[in-house]
This record gives C-alpha cells, structure tokens and sequence, in this order.
C-alpha cells in the first residue's frame, strides 16, 4: 500500500517531472492532497459520492486571466488521496492513477477544459 507520504512524493515528482516550459509558467498555484473533497467541492463538481472525485481544480486558469490579476491567494488543485486508492488497487496502477490526476488539474490551470481533454484523447 501507498503511505501518504510517498503519495506526496508522486505528485511532488509529477509537477518536477513537468517540460520546464510549463514548469516556468506555474505561478500563484497550491498543489494539496487531501483524504476527501468537501462537501462544496461536491457540489462544484455536481457530484454525490466523495469517491467519485478523484482531483480538483479551484481557481482562474491562466487563459482567463487579465492585467488586473493580482494580490489573490493562490489557485488550488486538490489531489483526493482515499478516492484515487479505492479507485486503483494495484500499487503501479495508484502511481499511475496519482500522475494522471495531477497532470489533468494541472491541464484545467492552463486553461484546458474537460470537453477539449476529451478530444485529445486524455481520458
């Protein structure tokens, strides 16, 4: 089984992982793993089930940001440990599981929407 710990690690080496073109373009941005979504992040993601939400983006994708962006807290990707290792049994396919949610958060903070991650086949 994967500790938190080594959880943490996963998603710390996927953003590290990142081409540095992208790398250099992340600023203002907070990644957490957390056990569970919150019961507003549910409903954000019009969902029921907590574990059915597997990562989360909260904030202003860098397409939709203006001159006049400034002095905000950081945006917020949260990565949903307990759903992501119910979701995937087998240790590789949790490592696995842990790199596609961080790099599909990660597409909505450049501003790629689910519909376009559909086309693009990253589903």
């Amino acid at each position: 089984m994967i500790t938190r710990e080594e959880f943490e690690r996963i998603v710390d080496e996927t953003v590290a992982q990142l081409p540095e073109s992208f790398r250099a373009r992340i600023e203002n941005l907070a990644i957490v793993v957390e056990e569970f979504p919150d019961a507003w992040t549910l409903e954000l993601a019009h969902l029921r089930n907590r574990y059915e939400l597997l990562g989360f983006y909260h904030g202003i994708p860098l397409t939709n940001r203006t001159h006049d962006y400034g002095n905000v807290a950081p945006d917020l990707i949260s990565i949903y440990r307990q759903p992501i290792l119910s979701h995937y049994r087998a240790d590789e396919a949790i490592r696995a599981g842990i790199r596609h949610t961080v790099l599909h958060e990660l597409a909505h903070y450049f501003g790629i929407s689910d519909e376009r991650l559909h086309e693009l086949g990253a589903y």
